[in-house]
């Protein structure tokens, strides 16, 4: 047990271990100064630089594609509506070649009389008693009845 210990304080054992030591220490600090340094190496801030370029350079046209196919799709949406009314329309054209069919519009809204009919026209409560006030207007100054007028038409809305 004697020549281990020896071993163990001599002076060889004792250089070699503060070599290890002092070699760990320095690879440590080294390997510390390189994780800083590769933080950020050139390589990577050229590459950032491209893909920044490539977002600045791309942006513009994006948003006018974007933009496009917005504008596309209410041209379609305006299409199909144009395309519904032509419909419509020649479905009323059809029918208006019905006799029948025009017949009963000139009756509905002509308050269109065969001969030998008699017609009848219904008066609306409120109209009458509109056109009962307006008798009563004949009284007052002219431009009393135009603001009424006014007054009336702007509560018909």
């Amino acid at each position: 047990m004697a020549g281990k210990d020896r071993d163990r304080f001599s002076t060889a054992t004792r250089i070699r271990l503060l070599g290890e030591q002092t070699a760990a220490r320095v690879y440590r600090s080294q390997s510390r100064r390189q994780a800083r340094r590769s933080r950020l190496t050139g390589r990577a801030a050229f590459l950032a630089l491209v893909v920044c370029s490539l977002v600045v350079a791309l942006a513009y046209p994006m948003r006018q594609y974007v933009s496009q196919r917005a504008d596309i799709a209410d041209e379609q949406r305006r299409t199909a509506d144009a395309r519904q009314k032509v419909e419509r329309l020649r479905d009323e054209k059809a029918r208006l070649q019905d006799d029948s069919y025009v017949k009963r519009l000139a009756r509905e809204h002509l308050h269109l009389v065969l001969p030998g009919e008699i017609g009848y026209t219904m008066i609306d409560p409120e109209a009458a008693e509109r056109r009962r006030m307006e008798e009563g207007a004949a009284d007052r100054p002219w431009y009393s009845n135009v603001w009424d007028g006014v007054d009336n038409a702007d509560r018909r809305r």
